[in-house]
């Protein structure tokens, strides 16, 4: 990290992205980025660790947070996943509570407007994502803040964007710099994220593998990055898929090992474009019962410590 205090009237800040699971929130990290950062997948918890994205313009530098969603927490690492969450959110200047206004706010939903009424009511902002959508439930967020919450004392901002269609999100970016508080950058202007590059491979190759499989199999693989062979023009990356019994194995590989092909085809020209070299994949698939209860699997895939 490099701080920057060139100019004394620019803005910073650590804005978490936060909201219940699916609600958009890696794919609007990515858009106000402008490249991406976070994965993305229909799954619920794709997003397993909190990822830095970084805007930086001529207003100064917003550092994103995209954190995994709450959602009711379902074994040990549910449990760790809504920790990261809430941990993340209390470690910022403002808060984004981004919920899916094409459907009916839930108890996730509720459960952020009240933590925002105890703790942040003054440096938060509603985003009701997927406004491209209809029907839109903007008025049902609004009566549900006002029913349980009117006791904070203030209103929230609420913004109405379409992360994916690209709507609403200059004003989103406006609201942000706004609230923001005059102070040095954090990161060099050219730098989109600091994510650990083992994760962000590992993140991009879980992305493909959720694209595959269905049911239960994608909540219950991990991937970790065990070694990078670098060469001037190439990384030789060995990645090991774990799942928790031998039945999800052979549905991980797929037939003639045909989700693994597609997973290492679709992964390789993406990595590449993101790290500016080529990057090749070599894929293994390991049984681990309850890898999700081992803190050193856990901790080599970012989840707890310190990546090493």
């Amino acid at each position: 990290m490099n701080g920057k205090a060139e100019n004394s009237d620019k803005k910073a800040a650590i804005v978490g992205i936060v909201g219940r699971t699916n609600a958009g929130k890696s794919t609007l990290v990515n858009a106000l980025v402008g490249e991406k950062v976070s994965i993305v997948s229909p799954v619920e918890q794709t997003t397993r660790n909190s990822v830095r994205g970084i805007v930086s313009d001529s207003r100064g530098q917003l550092v994103l947070i995209d954190t995994p969603g709450l959602h009711k927490a379902i074994g040990p690492l549910g449990k760790l996943l809504n920790g990261m969450a809430r941990a993340s959110s209390a470690a910022t200047d403002i808060l984004c509570v981004v919920f899916d206004a094409s459907h009916a706010p839930q108890i996730e939903d509720e459960g952020w407007m009240a933590r925002v009424a105890r703790e942040k009511p003054d440096n938060c902002v509603f985003v009701l994502n997927q406004c491209d959508k209809s029907p839109v439930f903007e008025t049902m967020y609004r009566d549900s803040w006002a029913a349980n919450c009117a006791s904070a004392g203030v209103e929230p901002k609420w913004l109405k964007v379409s992360a994916m269609a690209g709507d609403g999100l200059d004003t989103l970016l406006d609201c942000l710099f706004d609230m923001a508080e005059v102070g040095p950058a954090l990161f060099d202007d050219d730098i989109v994220t600091d994510y650990p590059r083992k994760l962000a491979i590992a993140d991009v190759v879980r992305e493909k593998l959720l694209s595959r499989l269905f049911q239960e199999v994608p909540h219950e693989i991990g991937v970790a990055v065990k070694d990078i062979y670098e060469s001037k023009d190439q990384w030789d990356v060995s990645v090991v898929i774990y799942v928790n019994k031998q039945s999800q194995k052979g549905m991980v590989i797929g037939k003639g090992g045909q989700n693994l092909k597609f997973a290492r085809k679709a992964a390789e020209p993406e990595l590449s474009e993101m790290f500016g070299l080529r990057v090749c994949l070599e894929l293994w698939v390991k049984v681990e019962p309850n890898w999700v209860k081992n803190d050193r699997l856990l901790t080599e895939m970012g989840y707890k410590g310190s990546l090493v």
